[in-house]
């Protein structure tokens, strides 16, 4: 998919990985970028500096939480109100917060499904849309787990399944179902959860946790945006890319769970 000329909406917008995303987009050609974030995200400020470097109209902030169903369908709307289309969704809100996880799973995991069905409903060629793309960001955690922060692990796993499950309706909709993973990165998401004191099910403290944060290697978000924007151009439906260890991105296969049967 060519990036040129393009209408992009990315939640978790303002700050990190999708704020560095916004900005590569429209350094690749996107016509304007769409930022989702909270009310004191500074999504206002983000929106103006992508303004100032790119030209005017090509960045808008509208408050959006993720987990509220009628906030996103509000966001959809005003989206296409101003710009008329959609052609990229990327999926990057989320939150690491294993002792408050049932609002954890609103955003990680409720918060993708109900903009991804809106994203297939705008864009679908079934729905009378011109077909697009869906990133949805999951994580190495998504794919082996994650001990330190299980539940946390557990919606990473849930985005993959579920995206993957979707990218069988190609040919329907016209969209391609795509799947970033990325590992530790330096983000306020990533700093909060290190800086925790309090942790699920009594099964970690803290002293635990810093010392399997401090022995993974770092990457700085504007290396994930870079994977972000090769996925886009470049992968295949279906495609999963890890990027990690400040290294370049890959892409992974999930295998069918019948060619890993091990006798009982």
């Amino acid at each position: 998919m060519s990036i040129e000329g393009k209408i992009a909406l990315i939640t978790g917008g303002a700050n990190g990985i999708g704020f560095c995303t916004a900005r590569k987009l429209l350094r690749n050609g996107a016509k304007a970028v769409a930022l989702l974030d909270l009310g004191d995200s500074g999504g206002e400020s983000a929106a103006a500096d992508l303004n100032n470097e790119f030209g005017k109209d090509r960045a808008i902030f509208i408050v959006c939480d993720v987990s509220k169903s009628e906030q996103l369908k509000e966001s959809f709307k005003k989206i296409i109100d101003t710009y008329e289309s959609l052609d990229i969704l990327v999926n990057i809100a989320g939150i690491m917060d294993d002792a408050d996880w049932e609002i954890m799973v609103d955003v990680n995991y409720k918060g993708i499904v109900q903009a991804t069905i809106l994203g297939l409903h705008t864009m679908g060629r079934y729905k009378g849309g011109n077909g697009g793309t869906i990133v949805n960001m999951s994580s190495v955690a998504g794919l082996e787990g994650i001990p330190i922060a299980p539940i946390y692990g557990g919606t990473q796993y849930a985005i993959v399944g579920f995206t993957q499950s979707l990218k069988h309706y190609h040919e329907k909709t016209g969209i391609r179902m795509l799947t970033i993973c990325p590992g530790l990165t330096t983000t306020a998401m990533a700093a909060r959860f290190m800086s925790s004191k309090e942790h699920a099910m009594d099964l970690l403290d803290e002293e635990t946790a810093a010392a399997a944060m401090a022995s993974m290697q770092k990457q700085p978000p504007e290396h994930v945006a870079t994977a972000i924007i090769q996925l886009i151009e470049h992968g295949k439906n279906g495609a999963i890319f890890v990027i990690e260890n400040n290294q370049p991105a890959y892409a992974v296969e999930v295998p069918s769970y019948s060619t890993l049967k091990v006798p009982i």
